[in-house]
């Protein structure tokens, strides 16, 4: 911490604090503990395989299609874990808010620390896996930690937004689980993008203009195949390219404004 002044080091130390907190406190009375954020990606993914890889038969054109399908739910599990956290994280630390004075982003963060050390946890058993699906890792596995910050990015982005509205307006978390249900088919996560395409070229394009799904099919490609389909591969020019990256950017800059005007009144309330 050298080099810090008193109150970055007083921060950071909250930070930690909070962090390690809300880990232990996720798990604690489970059995198995920490093995949940392990289990519960590949559980969902090894129901969602046998559903729509062996009965539908989703995937047969595309390479290593188990990695791609894993890959995809960890990715998502993350942003809806840390959005999920980080909606929650005001009002469920309202006694520490009114107690102690501190920069109320903080747990917003902490939110979203959390959720990235179950990614992290989660990408190793992704790894473990490609490497027994038989993926021969090319040279741009190594843009893949960009994809990961620019998701990070994004789902603090959301969850400091969701955080500051939710202190006041509480029915925000019935509609954004109906949203998030609703995102998490609109992005090509358990279909292939190449079916989207031989229906609507203009579809597939469209979908791929969402920050989440430029993301996801960017670390398939960085990872896993150059053969599939991004962003960069389908658009026509660099302004549509650059759609996902404006979003993710007008998005944080909407949200780090809204909760600067709004802290003020979490202790109040919250």
């Amino acid at each position: 911490m050298q080099g810090l002044t008193s109150a970055g080091r007083r921060n950071l130390l909250i930070l930690r604090e909070v962090v390690a907190t809300d880990f232990k406190i996720r798990f604690q009375g489970s059995v198995l503990g920490y093995g949940w954020s392990l289990l519960k990606p590949l559980m969902l993914f090894a129901i969602l395989y046998v559903v729509f890889a062996r009965f539908l038969r989703f995937g047969a054109d595309v390479p290593h299609f188990p990695t791609y399908l894993l890959l995809g739910i960890v990715l998502w599990t993350f942003f809806t874990e840390a959005a999920a956290q980080g909606l929650q994280s005001i009002v469920g630390r309202r006694d520490l808010i009114r107690k102690v004075s501190f920069p109320k982003y903080i747990l917003v963060i902490a939110a979203t620390i959390t959720a990235l050390i179950n990614l992290g946890l989660n990408l190793i058993v992704v790894f473990i896996f490609a490497v027994i699906d038989g993926v021969e890792f090319s040279g741009w596995i190594i843009l893949l930690p960009l994809n990961i910050l620019e998701l990070y990015c994004f789902a603090l982005a959301i969850s400091l937004l969701l955080g500051a509205v939710y202190v006041k307006y509480r029915d925000l978390a019935h509609l954004w689980e109906v949203f998030v249900q609703a995102a998490f088919y609109a992005t090509p996560i358990l279909y292939p993008i190449s079916m989207v395409r031989a229906e609507s070229e203009t579809a597939a394009k469209v979908l791929l203009l969402s920050p989440m799904a430029q993301i996801i099919q960017d670390a398939r490609h960085n990872m896993i195949s150059d053969q599939v389909t991004t962003t960069a591969s389908i658009t026509g020019s660099a302004a549509q390219l650059a759609i996902p990256y404006l979003v993710l950017a007008a998005v944080g800059a909407f949200s780090v404004r809204y909760y600067r005007s709004h802290q003020k009144y979490f202790a109040e309330d919250a």
